[in-house]
């Protein structure tokens, strides 16, 4: 279908590159182009879906997002509203997403939508939706606090009709088909901080060392140099579970828990390490000047995207209640 057949640890050294980027934006809208919208498809769709949708996605010749989220149900996916009622060999849908990722610009979207009335793990089904159809109205670009190169929109549909052939895989199964696409989207995101959280901690060595303060460099002082030390330690901490966990991955694994380990410490750390060295930066910090005050925004959604710290938290705990009583 147009990619290279190579396998997801290729996926995570594309991302980690990109981190080269001097924003957050660009490399979370490739993310989910490459890595959020297309692996449902790419393991559960028909050939003929894939030949409509998955390969001009791969040429870059449309632009993909994913509707999932809506405005009460965020990390909470099962509990999304909107629907899609089959009717003949069509489907029907009506309701809204929200932050969606590239939507003012996508040409279709990997929507998860209810299409029966059964348990929530188990009423919901993944649909390929181009987004030129009737009833398809994208509501407005939100105005957000980072990631501000990067266009999020809300959406609304109103009867808008998708054929049935459009559905990815079984009906019923999309819940766990996005599960399992967001272990890729959560380990993504882990790759694509750690360049940058590298970057801030450098130019703010280079900048302390030539910033005096009563006559004498801020990186001369001891709480400084120890601080950027320790900051360093942990990025490459990251970088291990990261790469562990892929590799794990990449050999069949369930890599959910430590997925979900690596996604909360990034988000955590980002925001760590963005906020210690705006601090060392004083006042140039506070300026929309310096790179350290736009990652200070761009990578505090981190611990929101693709799942909150506090799901994290509780996928862990859930993983960790298996475990064996010593």
């Amino acid at each position: 279908y147009g990619g290279m057949g190579l396998d997801f640890s290729y996926n995570i050294a594309v991302a980690e590159e990109l981190g080269n980027i001097r924003c957050g934006g660009i490399p979370m809208a490739i993310g989910v182009q490459a890595g959020m919208t297309t692996p449902a498809l790419t393991r559960f769709g028909s050939d003929e879906l894939k030949k409509q949708f998955l390969v001009p996605t791969i040429a870059g010749d449309l632009v993909a997002c994913l509707g999932i989220s809506e405005a009460g149900a965020g990390s909470d996916v099962a509990n999304i509203k909107t629907t899609a009622v089959r009717k003949g060999d069509e489907y029907v849908i009506n309701g809204g997403k929200m932050w969606t990722t590239s939507g003012c610009q996508a040409d279709w979207m990997c929507l998860l939508a209810n299409t029966s009335e059964g348990p929530p793990h188990r009423n919901k089904s993944l649909i390929c939706l181009p987004m030129n159809l009737p009833g398809v109205h994208v509501a407005k670009k939100i105005d957000k606090l980072g990631m501000r190169s990067s266009d999020t929109a809300q959406i609304f549909f109103e009867d808008v009709r998708v054929p049935s052939k459009n559905l990815i895989g079984e009906e019923g199964k999309g819940f766990t088909y996005q599960m399992l696409q967001f272990q890729e989207e959560r380990l993504w995101g882990v790759a694509t901080v750690l360049t940058p959280l590298e970057t801030v901690i450098q130019e703010t060595i280079d900048y302390t060392r030539q910033r005096k303060v009563f006559d004498q460099s801020v990186l001369h002082n001891q709480a400084v140099h120890y601080r950027l030390a320790e900051l360093a330690t942990e990025v490459e901490l990251l970088r291990s579970l990261l790469y562990r966990t892929v590799a794990l991955y990449v050999e069949g694994n369930d890599v959910t828990k430590f997925a979900s380990m690596a996604k909360l410490k990034a988000g955590r750390l980002a925001r760590e390490v963005t906020d210690s060295c705006l601090q060392f930066w004083g006042g140039m910090g506070f300026t929309s000047e310096v790179l350290v005050s736009r990652f200070y925004r761009d990578l505090r959604l981190m611990s929101i995207g693709g799942g909150t710290d506090e799901t994290m938290l509780s996928i862990i705990c859930k993983y960790m209640e298996t475990l064996p009583s010593k």
